[in-house]
């Protein structure tokens, strides 16, 4: 066979799909996941475009105006201080979304390498770092964040940083399952035996062959972050005016809702529908990295 035929032959062959390129292909085929997706592109732009989408601002006020229902002018309403709605709304999107994905990160970056540490060190290491973990636990950690907002003031970068540090423990759990499973395999042994450094094999092989789970339970991570950033901020605890968080929104329509039922539906619409889109979007991304699991 000459060479020209090899090639012709080659390039005839069918082309390999990756695992990613193959987990792509099954979410797609997922409509629910789908949608959670689409869903959450357009909310996130949304809000992003926010000044530029509604011609009011978020501390605009019209007191002469007052709470009114929808209309052509506002067409969410208005609230107690003739503030639009729909602009408050987008504006607190910002936020909830913000801190859904900045504490998250956080939880994720020390989760990640503490589980990471944890499961390729075992022995007594392990048993040590994870009983660490489980008295951290059972602290009661609400009242850890509450503390900390009262100590230290209502500073919005602090909720980033309080709410993302109670998240982690979770995921050191996970990866620390999923790295002690990885590090029996050949290509753990063969990185020890080519004298690569405990770090570089847990950052270049043991971390990004754990990733599909990673990447699942932080989708499922958000929508609980956000939910304790709205029950911060329902309490007064969280984000303080003149700005809004979905939580805050929710808070003064309990307020009102029997006169002004508007204030409490549409924040509590946008609140849900978010946090079933990241909890559809989490279940399809489990279903499309791990069918085997799935299908159990």
């Amino acid at each position: 066979m000459t060479t020209e035929e090899i090639v012709t032959a080659t390039q005839a062959l069918p082309k390999g799909v990756s695992l990613w390129d193959d987990a792509w292909l099954r979410l797609k085929k997922n409509k629910l996941a789908m949608f959670g997706l689409c869903f959450l592109i357009l909310m996130s732009l949304l809000c992003l475009l926010a000044p530029w989408l509604t011609p009011y601002g978020y501390e605009d006020q019209d007191l002469r105006l007052g709470a009114s229902g929808p209309s052509m002018a506002h067409w969410l309403g208005t609230d107690t201080f003739g503030r639009d709605l729909l602009t408050r709304i987008l504006y607190g999107g910002r936020v909830s979304l913000m801190v859904g994905f900045i504490a998250t990160s956080v939880a994720l970056i020390i989760g990640v390498t503490y589980g990471a540490v944890a499961g390729y060190a075992g022995g007594k290491t392990d048993a040590l770092m994870m009983r660490l973990v489980d008295i951290i636990y059972a602290l009661p950690f609400m009242i850890f964040i509450i503390l900390l907002m009262v100590v230290f003031g209502r500073n919005i970068l602090l909720l980033f940083l309080a709410i993302g540090a109670v998240e982690w423990l979770v995921m050191a759990r996970i990866v620390r399952g999923q790295v002690q499973n990885l590090r029996q395999q050949e290509f753990v042994e063969a990185a020890i035996s080519i004298g690569l450094s405990p770090w570089s094999i847990i950052r270049k092989h043991l971390i990004p062959n754990a990733l599909g789970p990673i990447i699942v339970y932080t989708t499922l991570t958000i929508p609980n972050v956000m939910l304790l950033e709205a029950f911060l901020s329902f309490l007064g605890l969280g984000i303080q005016p003149p700005q809004s968080s979905w939580g805050l929104l929710i808070s003064y329509g309990v307020e009102s809702m029997e006169e002004y039922p508007w204030l409490l539906i549409f924040p509590g619409l946008a609140l849900t529908l978010t946090l079933f889109a990241l909890n559809f979007l989490g279940d399809g991304l489990r279903d499309a990295l791990d069918p085997k699991a799935s299908r159990d």
